[in-house]
């Protein structure tokens, strides 16, 4: 069950949380903020709590699912922290090759959600590895807070080698057909942008979920479908569309984009009331049908 909306939760406490979430302002500011905007006698510490993630409540696929089979592995990341680890999940049975879909986490690290969603792609067919850009601290703290704090602290570009460690890894998968889709939500969706882009030898079908374009310099060498998927109340990262659709044009590079009305960024994360049921499913579709599309041959 995902978690729903609180009535007393509005878009200006959404548009806070964002801040908040993506080191805009510390955890005191926020709360600050919400007592602000809260009425009718809520505390600021309830609507945090209102806002947090319920990772238990949101579980679509069972870890222990008889159809899947999942898995902790380890790659060499030499440009990176030296190792990477991920988190492997394949469909069983196993009998034919199949695509890899390489599933990027948020700015938090690899949370339940994020595992969750490796193995729903898992459920629909496809082999799933979701890397953990925090291994090099421990893996996931067990809670967001900590999780964005720990990933700040990591050296961005070790960061980034560590994650294209991740899709070379799942690209040579042996139980994969030789075809690779990388989507990503937030910081993953910016990173699924950069792969598209800096890695188009090996990622065949790419979609970014509420990330940040790509540098605009390297558009040119993108050669991966692209399914951009936005929130519409997200000018954060929407306000960097229009000179990404330009670069993507001039270049003439595949993309299809949808903005889904009246959603909030993190718009498919289920375990926050940022959630928004009938969106999240349509963009989750969309998702599995471009990936079926072009992911379904080797090569």
């Amino acid at each position: 069950m995902s978690k729903s909306r609180h009535p007393a939760l509005t878009d200006e406490m959404f548009q806070l949380y964002d801040q908040y979430a993506h080191g805009q302002m510390d955890r005191r500011a926020f709360l600050q903020g919400l007592s602000r905007l809260a009425v009718g006698g809520i505390t600021a510490l309830t609507l945090y709590q209102y806002l947090s993630p319920d990772y238990a409540a949101a579980e679509q696929v069972s870890f222990n699912d008889p159809g899947l089979k999942a898995t902790y592995v380890t790659y060499p990341s030499p440009d990176g922290h030296g190792e990477g680890k991920g988190y492997l999940v394949l469909p069983q049975p196993l009998e034919t090759p199949r695509p890899v879909v390489l599933v990027i986490h948020e700015n938090r690290g690899l949370n339940p959600y994020i595992k969750d969603v490796a193995r729903r792609f898992a459920k629909a067919g496809f082999i799933a590895l979701a890397p953990d850009g925090l291994a090099p601290l421990g893996g996931y703290p067990g809670n967001d807070d900590d999780g964005r704090a720990m990933q700040r602290s990591l050296d961005a570009n070790k960061l980034r080698e560590d994650l294209f460690a991740a899709a070379r890894h799942a690209k040579t998968l042996t139980q994969g057909n030789g075809k690779l889709g990388v989507v990503g939500f937030c910081f993953g969706g910016a990173m699924t942008n950069r792969m598209a882009a800096a890695l188009p030898d090996l990622v065949n079908a790419a979609v970014p979920f509420y990330g940040s374009v790509a540098p605009l310099e390297l558009v040119k060498k993108i050669q991966a479908p692209l399914l951009i998927q936005y929130a519409e109340n997200d000018e954060r990262v929407n306000s960097q569309w229009p000179a990404y659709q330009q670069a993507l044009n001039q270049h003439n590079k595949a993309h299809q984009v949808h903005f889904y009305p009246g959603t909030q960024h993190g718009f498919h994360n289920d375990s926050t009331p940022r959630y928004a049921k009938e969106a999240a499913e349509l963009a989750w579709q969309r998702t599995l049908a471009f990936f079926n599309q072009h992911l379904a041959s080797a090569g």
